[in-house]
């Protein structure tokens, strides 16, 4: 099945975010699947891929970026905040909503690792959703915080501390890399974060590695688990049961909360789900569970 790509914007508290929209050919105001990717990352980072096959299963596809991330508006640029990342996520149900070309009454939502969180979130306050999709989802602060040691936890401080002394002062963020060795200090600097996020950039991109660290004292208090019970849609949960950023326990935990959850297990780390052999298996269980929920 062919598709359309059309660029396609929406406001967020007075910023412009970009977006694609992806319109199957053949297929007459389609469900639609709304999509943005996880910590620090923009839309470019292999989410085109899903979002292609999506569109040839006869499913729109809207893929957004934040605020402060990609070809949308905002400063400091690569600001994480998850309060910011969930107001994003409703102007963009919004957005949809307005949308002539799509069926209004079927909308999914789609996230990976961070924004896994994020649908789970908004799904649970908002009981119009027909289904999400939680790729290696970010579930619980407190029990990736144990992943990542105590070590960790008192450099993430320090880091955070300084920006909020920066933006007191009324000074430029500091800054911190998102993706780095576990000889340095990074957002994500397990053994296979670097080299992870190193396979998921486009070619010639332009991203930065680096976000204000105060992303590191707010994201302490974020538990997307918390609001599973709530969540009525259908749900497709897929775990890396390998993954060194997220504790796959509190995933399945999570999962086991939600009343219409499917929980696939993998054996593989954080980042092996988006390119290779595991790509072509989770996005074909994900095609599977969203065309029954959304096109039956």
């Amino acid at each position: 099945m062919k598709y359309k790509k059309l660029p396609s914007e929406f406001f967020s508290r007075g910023n412009r975010c970009s977006g694609d929209l992806y319109l199957p050919d053949a297929k007459k105001n389609p469900p639609v699947v709304i999509m943005a990717h996880g910590f620090g990352a923009e839309r470019t980072f292999r989410l085109p891929a899903y979002a292609e096959k999506f569109a040839e299963a006869g499913l729109a596809v809207f893929l957004f970026d934040y605020r402060c991330f990609g070809q949308s508006e905002g400063i400091p640029r690569n600001y994480v905040d998850p309060t910011r990342h969930l107001e994003d996520w409703r102007q963009a149900l919004i957005h949809i909503r307005s949308m002539p070309d799509v069926d209004t009454d079927k909308i999914a939502l789609w996230g990976t690792s961070f924004s896994g969180g994020h649908i789970m979130v908004t799904a649970a306050k908002d009981q119009d959703i027909s289904a999400i999709v939680a790729q290696v989802p970010f579930v619980d602060a407190i029990s990736s915080t144990r992943l990542m040691g105590w070590k960790y936890v008192m450099e993430a401080t320090a880091h955070g501390l300084k920006d909020l002394a920066r933006i007191m002062s009324f000074q430029e963020p500091h800054y911190v890399k998102i993706a780095g060795t576990p000889d340095e200090f990074a957002v994500m600097n397990t053994p296979d974060a670097y080299e992870g996020v190193m396979t998921i950039l486009p070619e010639n991109t332009a991203w930065n590695n680096q976000c204000p660290a105060r992303i590191l004292l707010r994201a302490a208090a974020y538990r997307p688990t918390a609001f599973a019970s709530k969540i009525r849609c259908p749900a497709l949960i897929q775990v890396a049961l390998k993954d060194s950023l997220i504790d796959a326990r509190a995933v399945v935990a999570a999962a086991r909360k939600i009343p219409k959850a499917e929980l696939v297990e993998y054996d593989i780390g954080h980042f092996d789900i988006y390119t290779g052999k595991m790509f072509e298996e989770a996005a074909a269980a994900q095609i599977q569970f969203l065309t029954r929920h959304l096109l039956q």
